[in-house]
């Protein structure tokens, strides 16, 4: 009994020292299983390292030879994993102050759309691909970033310093912001052009491995200080250009007043000649025809004077002192004389042209008052 007591304290130390051996040897075989699979996302480029040298890079994205999944590395600290954003990135510097070609000074932000390039067609070693010159060149996109920001804002300098302000301001319409064929739409075309010359010529040397996609200016102010004289100065010369288009105008709408008027007076002359030609014409058809009614029977037409001369002075009231001899009075005293009947010649009658049918009525002047 007293042999099984003193060997149990030095049992109990090697039993915990092979569970603690064990499950070190579990924690270990845990990380060599962890660290030696390798997911390599759809989003991301992946370069792998062992002991520091570049053995493997995934950035195949093309469906057919893609090699996105799961891979095989060595465990860390051998293998170690760096990966890269694939997506396109959205670099957004602050307002920088510059120049136009007339010396004024503007606050210009812009925006750079960039991303890591991707690999060309067909076998390319490993450190000629894109990512890998993007490692060793500049490691981080803060440190892209940074160098890309200096470019943006010279490219921009350069390309500001060739148009003047009003133009840089100038728009298509009122209700409308710069389009595509706009001198900030023009500046932004030229500057991404300079840069991604740049980028080209420089990617042997430096190697950047990016690929610009688009460069834009989303904003220009004036500065602070001198904000409000350059609003006084440009509508200054608003105020002058509208004036130059108020008084053009005005000419424009005296010439036009005074040719339509011209017009006007030209019709109106022409319009009362006219109607003086055909009242004349048809006064004198009216008496023509007057006349010829008058000389088939006088006599009648006599009588008919004196019957519209008596509608128009008798009434209840009226009171007549008429001579012996007048007209009227014959009339009341004596009656209708009988028709004289004049034999009519054939050859008078055929001198009569024969009245349409349609013919309008003529209306027979009303014949002249007898004095009482």
């Amino acid at each position: 009994m007293s042999a099984l007591i003193s060997d149990q304290p030095s049992a109990s130390p090697s039993r915990w020292l092979r569970a603690l051996g064990t499950a070190v040897l579990l924690v270990l075989l845990l990380h060599v299983i962890v660290t030696s699979v390798l997911f390599v996302d759809e989003t991301e480029f992946v370069i792998v390292e062992t002991l520091g040298r570049i053995v493997a890079v995934y950035d195949r994205v093309d469906p057919s030879r893609s090699d996105r999944g799961l891979h095989l590395k060595f465990p860390w600290p051998v293998g170690t994993v760096r990966r890269f954003d694939r997506r396109q990135q959205l670099f957004d510097p602050p307002g920088r102050e510059m120049f136009t070609r007339d010396k004024k000074n503007v606050t210009v932000s812009s925006y750079l759309c960039w991303k890591i390039a991707d690999p060309p067609a067909g076998e390319v070693p490993l450190l000629e691909r894109p990512v890998v010159k993007f490692f060793q060149g500049l490691g981080t996109i803060e440190t892209a970033e940074s160098r890309l920001e200096a470019r943006v804002r010279s490219a921009l300098e350069i390309e500001l310093g060739q148009v003047e302000l009003l133009q840089l301001l100038h728009v298509g319409t009122t209700d409308g912001g710069p389009d595509g064929d706009s001198p900030l739409g023009q500046i932004s075309r030229s500057a991404l052009d300079q840069l991604r010359g740049q980028v080209e010529a420089e990617s042997s040397t430096s190697r950047l491995g990016i690929e610009l996609v688009d460069l834009r200016i989303k904003r220009i102010n004036l500065p602070e200080g001198n904000r409000q004289a350059v609003y006084e100065r440009m509508r200054t010369e608003r105020e002058r250009i509208a004036e130059r288009y108020r008084s053009a105008g005005l000419a424009e709408k005296s010439r036009i007043e005074s040719q339509a008027r011209r017009q006007s007076d030209e019709l109106l002359a022409r319009a009362e000649a006219d109607a003086e030609r055909i009242r004349g014409e048809g006064e004198a058809d009216a008496i023509r025809i007057l006349n010829r009614a008058h000389a088939q029977d006088p006599e009648f037409y006599e009588f008919q004077r004196t019957l519209a001369t008596y509608s128009r002075v008798l009434s209840d009231k009226t009171t007549l002192v008429l001579s012996s001899g007048s007209r009227l009075f014959k009339l009341l005293t004596e009656g209708v004389p009988p028709p004289s009947v004049k034999p009519v010649e054939p050859t008078a009658r055929k001198e009569l042209p024969e009245e349409p049918s349609d013919s309008p009525v003529i209306e027979l002047p009303e014949p002249a008052r007898e004095p009482n």
